[in-house]
């Protein structure tokens, strides 16, 4: 298979981070015969600094021909004093509303070697493996423009949604249930918002197309409180914009560790652009000791949502465990006697556990 990926390596760590993806994809495409092409233009600050601008046309024109784009970070306090259109952050909401992500992706999965650095008790976090589907350019966020009233001391916000603004995310969330373990939660507060109410209309609408998948709905509130006390409970949770927002930002602790985490902005064509959610770090860029598995695990989802590569997209995460569960780690991360590596040399350890995976997969076949 052919597929053309644009790299926005960005700011800080992310030019180290997007090589440690481009590296262990390359390792991926030579095993399982698929052939990806790489164009790497700037944004954020770098483009910035370069360009003038956060988001340049160049980058822009790039991103919508390409089959997926993979960034590794913006931002960082050399900009903090620019005006509001000359901020990094400028250049990665701009590419989102550009290629029309409205889908916000955020996986959180413990890796059992981690799980002391959760918050939470490790009996309780143990064997989480959820998914956070987010609707992402809608509601509150995007409303009627804000206002304030009677000379500064009231406002008002306005919460609104199309219902197909709300049929595209929730068949986003049934289709992520489909390949996973076919559980979807979908997340609302039907017992107050009108909003809500149609939200949970459209849910058991949507829900009859996917008779394989098991629904519940749940209000935002017992959520938050789910998954501190039970997160193990959900699989797929879908939800309208600012409840996924909190909601996202309140499991990404579960697992201990933000150089974990993956992230992905889809649309409806599959089309993506996936991203770690850890920020541009750039106290340690150019150390080589930056954690790239964040990165590399959102280009598993790359594989997974935007390619159809659900068989790849496991191996490197198998990879990422495997590397884990031997004991080493970047030194953001700690593990009881294992070995603080290099970003260079945990990039070149998940290639090593693909390859070897791939062998072992390949004898298999040989006796099936």
């Amino acid at each position: 298979m052919n597929k053309k990926i644009v790299l926005l390596p960005g700011d800080g760590i992310g030019q180290e981070v997007i090589e440690s993806a481009k590296t262990v994809l390359e390792a991926l495409a030579e095993e399982y015969n698929h052939t990806f092409s790489y164009e790497s233009h700037a944004i954020g600050g770098a483009a910035i600094d370069e360009y003038g601008t956060p988001l340049p046309d160049t980058t822009e024109k790039a991103c919508h021909e390409a089959d997926a784009v993979l960034l590794g970070a913006v931002g960082g306090p050399k900009w903090d004093q620019n005006p509001s259109h000359l901020r990094p952050e400028k250049g990665l909401l701009g590419i989102r509303k550009s290629l029309g992500l409205f889908a916000n992706l955020r996986p959180i999965q413990g890796f059992n070697n981690l799980l002391h650095a959760s918050p939470l008790k490790e009996e309780v976090v143990k064997g989480s493996d959820l998914l956070i589907v987010r609707e992402l350019t809608g509601g509150l966020y995007f409303g009627t423009p804000s206002e304030r009233r009677n000379n500064g001391q009231s406002a008002v916000d306005t919460l609104a949604y199309d219902r197909s603004e709300i049929e595209r995310i929730v068949e986003k969330g049934f289709q992520a249930a489909q390949i996973r373990r076919k559980h979807l939660t979908s997340v609302d507060k039907a017992n107050v918002l009108e909003s809500s109410k149609l939200w949970r209309e459209v849910v058991e609408e949507k829900k009859k197309d996917y008779p394989e998948v098991t629904v519940d709905h749940m209000l935002v509130d017992a959520t938050a409180m789910k998954l501190i006390t039970n997160p193990k409970y959900f699989d797929v949770i879908v939800t309208e914009n600012m409840f996924g927002d909190i909601l996202s930002d309140e499991a990404s602790v579960l697992t201990g560790s933000l150089g974990m985490l993956p992230s992905a902005s889809v649309r409806k064509d599959s089309f993506g652009l996936y991203e770690p959610v850890h920020g541009s770090a750039p106290d340690i860029a150019g150390e080589g000791i930056a954690n790239p598995l964040a990165m590399i695990l959102s280009a598993a989802l790359m594989l997974r949502h935007s390619f159809h590569m659900e068989n790849e997209a496991r191996v490197i995460e198998a990879a990422v465990a495997d590397a884990l569960e031997q004991g080493y780690h970047t030194a953001d991360l700690n593990i009881a006697g294992g070995q603080t590596v290099s970003t260079e040399k945990m990039t070149q350890l998940v290639v090593d556990f693909i390859k070897s995976d791939s062998t072992t997969n390949s004898i298999m076949s040989c006796y099936a």
